[in-house]
């Protein structure tokens, strides 16, 4: 990697940049559907509000703005051509992350990662005498609020960044939310057209790559005393909707060598998940729902239905435990006389961070002076980064949160750290400008 031209920037306005961040955040956590708590989702009336705030803010920074066909906030920043006009067809260096949530959410998960691009375009912009912003760069500077990363109305996660990384499926159209309705209908009424989709695709040609800064969703950096990571990957993922069928009879008149009960299959089956992942290094399952059927206090139920989400830092080795659980689940269910099935629901590839960026990120953290050897990490929650992993290079940057709660309303992040991951990301698109470009 070559050297770097340093960051020039007092610290009271990394301190204001910071604070700007912090009483945003809280802003935002004013935008709610739910009374007392936070709750934002895709195209929804508090989705238009955060997007004409995050506009405001952008163009505050010097950035002309865009909302996207798929309902994506965009802010850029052109560089200048030896004329001293934008260049308008340069292509971009996008930082970003989501604005939308889950129900009782915290207010930092995505948020902070929207809100400090826009911080680090204001501080990296240069204003010519009478003109616009520009970018510095050879490139351009783009900021942009992805929507729907968290999948919380029609079920299907990283709704946004699939339509810019041009992976829109049809048959997405037919997806309900909780009152029936489909994302089509739901497009419709938020003002965009179903028909123009493809116009938020991004070409590989027009991206330098994408820059990601997020709350860590785990307690490593506070367990090590530290700030700030770079991230190495973003975990493979595959979820499943099992079903264990046994049989229905009276709790009371069936004795134990009669029963097939399902719920306690299931339950070994659950048991079985914890049992074989913590034997396995960066493998986590979870058993996040279990019902039971026909669900009456005094039948032994006849049927059981739970979920399992298999996260892992590579593929083969989260496949491998899969077929463990499997053969589990076999003589599990054989030895009580059960039959079990499964469905899969999602299945997702292990996204490794660019070497170049995890650099320039390892740097941006070094020069704001962060303990050697920088730490890395994998991680083990999913980001907007896995979509837009497939159309340029990605890198993300973790911010240290206390105890590791994320998705509720105790996760946290402190100004302190804020401001250090402000600098260290400036630090990095300042690195990343200085390597020779193709």
């Amino acid at each position: 990697m070559t050297a770097a031209t340093r960051l020039h920037v007092a610290p009271d306005r990394i301190a204001a940049a910071a604070r700007r961040v912090m009483a945003r955040c809280d802003e935002l956590a004013r935008v709610s559907a739910a009374d007392d708590a936070i709750e934002r989702v895709y195209l929804s009336p508090e989705h238009a509000r955060v997007n004409r705030l995050a506009a405001e803010w952008m163009r505050e920074a010097g950035m002309a703005t865009r909302q996207d066909a798929a309902g994506n906030q965009i802010g850029r920043l052109d560089p200048s051509t030896s004329s001293g006009s934008a260049a308008a067809d340069a292509p971009a260096l996008v930082l970003g992350s989501h604005l939308d949530t889950v129900p009782d959410a915290g207010r930092f998960d995505g948020i902070v990662g929207v809100l400090m691009a826009i911080e680090v375009v204001r501080l990296l912009a240069e204003t010519p005498d009478g003109g616009r912003a520009r970018s510095p760069f050879p490139f351009a500077l783009e900021t942009i609020a992805f929507w729907d990363e968290e999948g919380t109305r029609f079920g299907r996660a990283l709704l946004g960044s699939s339509a810019v990384a041009g992976r829109w499926e049809a048959a997405w159209w037919g997806l309900a939310d909780a009152d029936g309705v489909t994302l089509r209908q739901a497009f419709l009424e938020f003002g965009l057209d179903p028909g123009r989709i493809g116009e938020a695709a991004r070409r590989p040609d027009e991206l330098v790559g994408y820059l990601e800064a997020h709350i860590e969703q785990g307690p490593e950096l506070h367990r090590r005393g530290q700030a700030l990571a770079a991230v190495s990957s973003i975990a493979s993922a595959r979820r499943f909707q099992l079903v264990v069928e046994g049989e229905a009879r009276h709790a009371g008149g069936t004795p134990y060598d009669m029963r097939r009960d399902a719920l306690l299959g299931a339950s070994e089956a659950a048991l079985a998940v914890e049992r074989i992942c913590r034997a396995e290094h960066h493998i986590i399952g979870t058993v996040g729902q279990l019902e039971a059927y026909p669900g009456a206090v005094n039948v032994v139920p006849g049927e059981a239905r739970f979920s399992l989400d298999l996260r892992g830092e590579f593929d083969d080795a989260r496949d491998r435990v899969w077929d463990a659980l499997s053969l589990e689940l076999d003589e599990i269910m054989g030895r009580r006389g059960l039959r079990w099935r499964a469905r899969e629901t999602h299945a997702a590839p292990a996204v490794f961070c660019a070497p170049l960026l995890q650099d320039v990120v390892r740097a941006g953290i070094a020069s704001v002076g962060a303990l050697e050897p920088t730490p890395t990490l994998f991680s083990r929650a999913g980001h907007d980064a896995m979509s837009i992993g497939a159309i340029t290079d990605v890198g993300m940057l973790f911010l240290r949160n206390p105890d590791g709660i994320s998705h509720h309303p105790d996760e946290a992040v402190s100004a302190a750290d804020v401001g250090a991951g402000i600098r260290a990301l400036a630090e990095a698109v300042l690195h990343l400008a200085a390597e020779p470009r193709p």
